[in-house]
């Protein structure tokens, strides 16, 4: 049954004739941030109709950006930045998300804005683990909270529809409200809410990514323990050791491999250069914290498959030959717990041979250097441009794909010569 034409006409006429707001839904650096504001955008102007105002027609453009302008500036340089950019493209009002850990007197800032400049920057590590579900609640909040809304008795700036955010989520603890110069903070705990953002900032560096980028480390592991599952010392050695040397062992093999990581592929952060003290201590415990949690999920591969290898390969008869009878599961978990921790240390020679930009994508700090805005149909830096290839749409074009690696201007996720990482 087909609708009537004329109710549909009239229902566009209304469509048309309702005003139109434009929010820009910016994310930088282009990788993961870029992730949740794809998918964000799919269902903003719906969100917004729902939670704001149904009365006017939400238009949301995308554009993804490298870390600008500098980390040093902390989150009033980011705010100045999205400002010239919602001023270039004539957006009504401009929202950013980074995954920069941003900080006021070492309390986590979750939410900074700018009334003034009708543009707001939200830090994805200080929403913890549930990121994609909180930013649905926050940026509708945070456009509220710019817009003036007739009739309602709110100016721009307004503090009052954020106060219920600090009432259903976790990650906000209070508002910190500059009415002299409208700015408006909502920041986290101090304790709980580092440590929210710390656990936020591991699930931004997508520890996935660095553990598949140590599959020769684990290939090489795998050679090393296969060898060692030969050496009737080795079995001797497990049955000697106490747990808690085996304990030991183990802790020192993972710690060794992660040390020897971030030596050899320099993904240490170093303050200086535009990376202030705390912000190089937050970039660092974010790299070790990715670091660990990527190889102690390879240790139990590896460990699984030792003790598939050991149960195939070693009869009992064999091994009670070295051992004392009788031969049970336990002694080849016990085998397999000293070949895999000796097995780690050997594959740290294997991270050698993984791809630089591979391994070092795990470092927390590691972005290119400032280079405006780096939008999604072009993949070059629109600052300056007249094509700054907006879409009233969420995705990315198919040809392209969602940005990868930290955004090179060439979009190839590769550095050019003009383009090389800060501090590298």
């Amino acid at each position: 049954m087909t609708g009537n034409p004329d109710n549909e006409d009239a229902s566009n006429e209304r469509d048309r004739d309702r005003t139109v707001i434009v929010v820009g839904l910016l994310a930088t650096p282009p990788d993961y941030p870029a992730r949740v504001a794809q998918r964000l955008a799919a269902e903003l102007a719906g969100l917004l109709d729902e939670r704001v105002n149904d009365h006017v027609r939400w238009e949301v453009q995308t554009g993804w950006g490298s870390i600008a302008p500098r980390r040093d500036g902390g989150v009033e340089a980011l705010l100045a930045d999205v400002a010239r950019r919602r001023e270039q493209d004539g957006w009504d009002v401009a929202i950013c998300l980074t995954d920069l850990p941003l900080q006021a007197q070492r309390v986590p800032i979750v939410v900074q804005s700018s009334a003034a400049r009708r543009v707001a920057v939200v830090s994805l590590p200080a929403l913890g683990l549930g990121q994609l579900r909180a930013v649905r609640a926050v940026v509708p909040g945070m456009v509220k909270q710019l817009l003036h809304r007739p009739g309602t008795g709110h100016a721009p700036g307004d503090p009052e529809p954020l106060k219920q955010l600090v009432d259903v989520m976790a990650a906000i603890h209070r508002i910190l409200d500059d009415s002299e110069n409208g700015e408006i903070g909502l920041v986290a705990s101090r304790v709980r809410g580092g440590l929210r953002l710390v656990i936020g900032m591991v699930r931004a560096n997508r520890p996935g990514r660095a553990l598949l980028g140590l599959s020769k480390l684990l290939v090489v592991a795998f050679g090393t323990a296969a060898f060692a599952l030969t050496t009737d010392t080795i079995w001797q050695m497990g049955d000697a050791l106490s747990v808690l040397r085996l304990t030991v062992i183990m802790l020192f093999g993972i710690g060794s491999l992660i040390a020897w990581l971030i030596v050899a592929h320099d993904l240490w952060e170093r303050p200086g250069h535009g990376t202030p003290p705390e912000l190089a201590r937050l970039f660092n415990i974010g790299t070790v914290l990715t670091l660990c949690l990527a190889t102690a999920v390879s240790y139990v591969v590896l460990f699984a498959g030792t003790v598939a290898a050991a149960w195939l390969l070693i009869r009992p008869s064999v091994l009670e030959q070295s051992l004392q009878p009788p031969i049970g599961l336990t002694d080849y978990l016990t085998l397999a717990w000293i070949v895999s921790s000796l097995a780690t240390v050997g594959g740290a020679i294997g991270s050698g041979l993984e791809d630089e930009e591979t391994v070092r994508a795990a470092a927390y700090g590691y972005h290119p250097d400032p280079g405006g805005w780096l939008d999604e149909t072009g993949g070059s830096d629109t600052e300056g441009s007249d094509q700054r290839g907006q879409t009233d749409g969420p995705g990315l074009p198919e040809d392209r794909g969602l940005p990868q690696g930290r955004g090179w201007p060439d979009g190839t996720g590769q550095p050019d010569e003009r383009e090389r990482p800060s501090g590298r």
